[in-house]
């Protein structure tokens, strides 16, 4: 249950100034950082021309135009599909491997319980060039299938080839869902099953899986937004063949020539913000009527292991087949492909090794800084997006701020604006805004956008903890003349720092791996690890790409063991 929210009456009126002072500023500055990538785009959705022409006038013309669009029109139905299809792929799979996993005696579960989460850790964007040069129609597994069947195995380029790249790097958000949900189900309920003769996997799949709707539902709807604001795949995959998506169209729009239409851009950008606010929506009312489905009750119960019998190594030899094609070898290739001039089949890999792709990287300026720019990005601005955060959660939870909640509404609303989008918007800010001009060209910029897009992922990883501290602790320190601001800096944020530890890990390795927010943003001096690699990849030049992409996944695997080891902090579960 929700604390109360504590009163910031004072006996002295500059503590009460102090207070509403902090907590308005803070109100202020979260609004400002929200609205600044959404303003420019409905006002550029409503203009005849670009946003920084002056002889501009407002028009509805643009949506006309982008609902007249054939191209438009493909991109809406092609996203449509490929969320629905990735959706129900990413949940066949989450699901199964939480409830193997998480509830059967299968040899190698601890193994596969840290396995099934890495995916999480690396950009969808490292993930969709490991399949590619992998899996694509040039690679390597493809041709070396391709040679023994004497045929064309599988095609990427198709949609169902899209969703099962996409949906297995969605399946572990859907497995991090449902492995909690697993570990509290009510054993009462298998036990009942067990006693009229149901065997394990008739119990599994009869009464375990059903108690996990409401997991579920809520991944799918989140794997389903994930799905249509994803830049990686339908731009790896799906523009070589010439379809196009919603985040393709935006991104092919805005790099269409010297002069985007801009007017379609904001149309387009405002019609995906809709939509995904409206599918978030709908989420939080689905979530509210899961309440028919609660098994966890004052009695406690223990989750019984399902023996699966002589099938226990058929299920282990499976997971271990499905990570190993979907993950090690992709991962794997983009390793090998680093170290080598080109990757065939025909030629073994040491006969062609190189450390070319590398020595380019770290031969020119660009290259260097986008390495540093991603580890400043990540560190100092998940340093300050975690402070800004952490400022707005106890406003919200720990005062009397008269409009906290509609703090809270504007600390959330992010989830509904793609990364592409953001982009866009604050690129336009930047020439709408006068105060947002200076921070062209700067990783200021980056970190601004980055800090936008992650208010809701540091927001739901500080307030649990803040909401298990009882309110004694604000009124005890009131009692002895401290007020609001003092109780939360002596007390509540430093109890708080756990929490705030496993929030700076999840941003840095969020902010690490965005990129499409920077596409529209960086300039000379301002790249990070994705916008060079997709660069490089628009260039044709897949060695360095895999050398990034390498480098980029050293790097989050050092700070993960620095995470663990040092702060004690676990990203994910």
């Amino acid at each position: 249950m929700q604390n109360a929210a504590v009163s910031d009456e004072q006996p002295f009126g500059a503590a009460f100034s102090r207070a509403r002072l902090i907590q308005y500023s803070v109100a202020v500055v979260a609004l400002v950082l929200v609205a600044a990538p959404l303003v420019p785009i409905m006002y550029q959705a409503v203009l005849d021309k670009p946003i920084y022409d002056g002889q501009a006038i407002l028009t509805l013309d643009n949506f006309s135009r982008l609902f007249s669009n054939p191209k438009f029109y493909e991109a809406f139905k092609n996203s449509v599909v490929l969320s629905a299809v990735t959706t129900v792929i990413a949940g066949i799979i989450g699901v199964s491997t939480a409830v193997f996993i998480g509830r059967t005696n299968i040899p190698g579960k601890k193994f596969f319980g840290e396995v099934v989460l890495w995916p999480m850790y690396v950009s969808h964007l490292v993930l969709a060039f490991g399949w590619f040069m992998m899996y694509g129609p040039s690679g390597y597994v493809t041709l070396l299938v391709e040679g023994w069947i004497g045929g064309k195995p599988w095609d990427l380029y198709t949609m169902a080839g899209m969703a099962v790249v996409a949906g297995a790097a969605q399946a572990p958000l859907v497995h991090l869902f449902c492995a909690s949900s697993v570990a509290r189900a009510d054993a009462s309920l298998e036990d009942a099953a067990r006693t009229v003769g149901a065997g394990p996997f008739t119990v599994l799949r009869r009464v375990t899986v059903p108690l996990l709707r409401p997991a579920i539902t809520y991944s799918a709807m989140l794997n389903f937004i994930g799905c249509l604001e994803m830049l990686s795949v339908p731009l790896i995959l799906g523009t070589p063949v010439g379809k196009d998506f919603f985040t393709t169209f935006l991104y092919t729009q805005g790099y269409s020539g010297s002069n985007p239409d801009y007017g379609l851009i904001g149309a387009a950008a405002c019609f995906l913000l809709v939509m995904i606010s409206i599918l978030i929506y709908l989420q939080t009312k689905l979530l509210k009527k899961a309440g028919r489905f609660v098994t966890v009750k004052g009695k406690a119960t223990r989750p019984k292991i399902f023996d699966l019998g002589r099938y226990r190594w058929a299920v282990s030899i499976t997971l271990a087949i499905y990570f190993g094609l979907t993950l090690f070898v992709t991962v794997g290739g983009l390793g090998l492909r680093a170290f080598t001039t080109f990757l065939t089949p025909l030629l073994a890999p040491w006969e062609l090794l190189t450390f070319d792709n590398f020595a380019l990287i770290f031969e020119y300026d660009a290259y260097q800084r986008s390495i540093t720019n991603s580890l400043l990005v990540a560190g100092i601005g998940a340093a300050v997006a975690v402070a800004f955060v952490s400022l707005i959660t106890v406003i919200i939870h720990r005062s009397g701020f008269r409009f906290r909640r509609a703090l809270e509404y504007v600390a959330l609303y992010p989830r509904a604006v793609p990364g592409i989008v953001a982009g866009i918007g604050f690129f336009w800010g930047m020439l709408l805004f006068p105060f947002m001009g200076p921070l062209h060209g700067t990783i200021w910029i980056l970190i601004l956008a980055f800090t936008m897009r992650t208010i809701p992922t540091a927001f739901g990883a500080i307030s649990p903890a803040l909401m298990q501290l009882s309110q004694d602790l604000d009124q005890s320190s009131r009692t002895v003349g401290a007020d609001w601001w003092t109780t939360q800096r002596k007390i509540i944020l430093p109890l708080l720092r756990p929490a705030l530890f496993g929030a700076y890990v999840l941003l840095f390795l969020s902010f690490l791996k965005e990129y499409a927010s920077a596409a529209f943003l960086f300039a000379p001096g301002s790249e990070i690890i994705g916008t060079t690699m997709l660069q490089f990849w628009v260039n044709g030049d897949s060695g360095p790409v895999a050398a990034l992409a390498v480098i980029q996944i050293i790097l989050t695997i050092t700070f993960v063991v620095f995470a663990r080891k040092l702060l004690g902090v676990k990203a994910y579960g």
